[in-house]
Parts: C-alpha cells; sequence; structure tokens
C-alpha cells in the first residue's frame, strides 16, 4: 500500500471541471501559490541544512477523554501536530488523525515523530466523526483510519479525491467541494472552505485530490480548522470571516515553514499565523502543526519561540498554547 502511494498511479476524482477543478487536477482559486517543484525539493535537501530535533520528548500530559459531553459546552483535546479530539452535545470528532510513527509511506523512512500522541488510542472515547483535510502524510495516516474504521465506525468526511484513497484500504469515505456543508446532527454542521496548499501521495498524484479547511457550526459558535495553509495576502481567511462572520476558536498552523524561499506559499510562520488570527476577527487561537514531526528545517520549539516572542509585545492576543496530552473546555456561556 505504501508503494503504491508513493508512485500515486491513476486518478482519484473524475468530474466535471469547476472554479477548482481543472479536468484532471486541482489548484487554488482566487489566490496565487507557487506550488514546490520536485527540483525545488532536491535543491533544499542537498544545500540546505535543517536544524537538529531531539529524538524523544517525553509528554507531561496524557489525556484520558470522557465517554460523552452532553451539553454544549465544547472540550478541545489536543493528541499531537493536527490532531484534535473536538467533543460538544455527544459528538466527538478527531481532526486529521495521526497515530503513526513516521509521516511516511514508509516504516523504515522518513518524518519520526519525537512524542507519544497525547491520547493513548485505546483511551479514546467513540468517535463519530473523522476529518481529513488534505492527503499528506502527516494529514492522512491511513493506517490509523483503519484502525478507527474497524473500532468505532465513524463517519470519514473529506474534500473530493481523499475517499478513494481511503477507500483503497477499504475504509468507507465521504468526499465533498468547497463550499459544501455536511449535516453532523441537529445545530451541528461541518462546512468545507478553501485553503491555500496542495496534495500528493508519491511522485505522480500531484492535485489530484482537493484540500479543505473546516469550519465547525456548532450552537456555541463556530469553530475553525486548516490543517495546511500558506497566508499568501489572506484572502482566504478574509473570505471565511466575510462568510461566516464570527468565530469562537481557530486551529491554524504556525510551524514547517522554512526555509521560507521553499515553504512560504504553502506553510505559514508564526508571523503569518497571527495576521491571519487577526483577519478572523481575533477568535481564541489554538496554534498546531509544530514540534512532532521535523518536517522542515527550523529547530524545535523555534516556531513557538518566536509565537511566544509576538505574544509578549501584543500581550492581549487571545491564544490558548495547549501542549501535547492538555485539553480544556470552551464554556457555551461565554
Amino acid at each position: 500500500m505504501g508503494t503504491k502511494n508513493f508512485f500515486g498511479l491513476g486518478s482519484y476524482y473524475k468530474g466535471p471541471k469547476s472554479q477548482t477543478f481543472d479536468g484532471k487536477r486541482f489548484f487554488n482559486a482566487d489566490a496565487i501559490n507557487r506550488i514546490p517543484t520536485f527540483f525545488d525539493l532536491l535543491k533544499w535537501k542537498l544545500f540546505e541544512k535543517p536544524n537538529t530535533w531531539p529524538a524523544y520528548v517525553k509528554n507531561t500530559f496524557n489525556d484520558i477523554p470522557p465517554q460523552r459531553v452532553p451539553d454544549a459546552d465544547i472540550r478541545i483535546s489536543f493528541v499531537g501536530h493536527v490532531t484534535m479530539l473536538i467533543q460538544t452535545q455527544n459528538l466527538n470528532i478527531l481532526t486529521d488523525p495521526v497515530w503513526s510513527l513516521r509521516a511516511s509511506p514508509f516504516q523504515s523512512i522518513g518524518p519520526k515523530r519525537i512524542n507519544k500522541p497525547g491520547i493513548d488510542f485505546d483511551n479514546l472515547p467513540p468517535i463519530d466523526v473523522v476529518w481529513v483535510s488534505h492527503n499528506h502524510y502527516d494529514h492522512l495516516d491511513l493506517g490509523i483510519l483503519k484502525k478507527l474504521w474497524d473500532v468505532h465506525s465513524p463517519r470519514i468526511i473529506t474534500p473530493l479525491g481523499n475517499d478513494v484513497i481511503i477507500q483503497s484500504a477499504g475504509i468507507p469515505a465521504e468526499a465533498y467541494d468547497l463550499g459544501e456543508s455536511v449535516f453532523l446532527k441537529e445545530g451541528i454542521t461541518l462546512h468545507l472552505e478553501p485553503m491555500l496548499h496542495w496534495s500528493a501521495r508519491g511522485l505522480f498524484d500531484r492535485n489530484k485530490a482537493l484540500w479543505a479547511a473546516m469550519v465547525l457550526e456548532t450552537p456555541s459558535g463556530n469553530l475553525y480548522f486548516v490543517g495546511d495553509t500558506g497566508y499568501g495576502d489572506g484572502i482566504y481567511f478574509k473570505q471565511v470571516k466575510a462568510k461566516f462572520v464570527n468565530f469562537r476558536a481557530c486551529f491554524l498552523p504556525i510551524g514547517a515553514y522554512e526555509p521560507r524561499w521553499f515553504m512560504k506559499d504553502v506553510h505559514m510562520n508564526p508571523e503569518e499565523a497571527l495576521k491571519a488570527h487577526q483577519d478572523l476577527g481575533d477568535p481564541l487561537l489554538i496554534p498546531m502543526h509544530y514540534d512532532t514531526f521535523p518536517l522542515a528545517n527550523e529547530g524545535y520549539k523555534e516556531a513557538l519561540h518566536k509565537l511566544e516572542t509576538h505574544l509578549k509585545k501584543n500581550p492581549n492576543t487571545n491564544v490558548k498554547i495547549l501542549e501535547i496530552g492538555e485539553h480544556f473546555l470552551l464554556s457555551a456561556e461565554n
């Protein structure tokens, strides 16, 4: 399965041309980003030296979440990287679940996680919904999706094309286009919105599957989850703010941003994440996508240190930094 994904042969999605699909591949509408080429990748790997990361970091926290949160409070637990457990109104949702040791098509090479997931798999509550934002290996973990399906049988919701990848492992999945909405239960709806990114699982499948941000509409406010994105000119953040008006919290990536010549169009740095946060109207910011997998050239803790430096200059910024395995409660009354 890993080798097949690495070569990325075949098509993931067949459908009519649209504002984001040219008949063969998906693209970012309303925004321009330069997607790194294979030769850019070679240049990066051959001539750029990454900072070192520790081999292993022990977690301070290890969450054992409740089976359900029955009321409109929103319990959020940080599993690691971009994996969040969101619990509210008897609904349990996982975002981009990754429990694997490596973010790679191979088990012996590729970025290796330096900390354990903040929730042991066996301590997960019943999972009702899984959101998969796109198909990069640090977001779409087929092994854990299969395990989740076997144990919990959740609805797996993803942008167009990713369902074919997931179904190749014998796992049912639902795929939707940008702008579409998915009813989860009374009062809770999932909306697919643009993010400035790209997709690939291998050498020949670039942009054959779509990527998307998630807006989760709940009785206690809207949550905005962006698995991976560049900032660009901020148009997608401004558009989603205009469309949904108010957000209760936003989950924004802050890591895997160096070297900038290679990463700037697909990954935000901490400064850009704070700009995006302002574009969204200053909801509660929950940073993620850092200090789990060494995906780029910045050092361990560098993204967090840069973010904290900016926060010292702007102490009123509405932010909650979670350690892996840590959780907190968004009260329905606030």
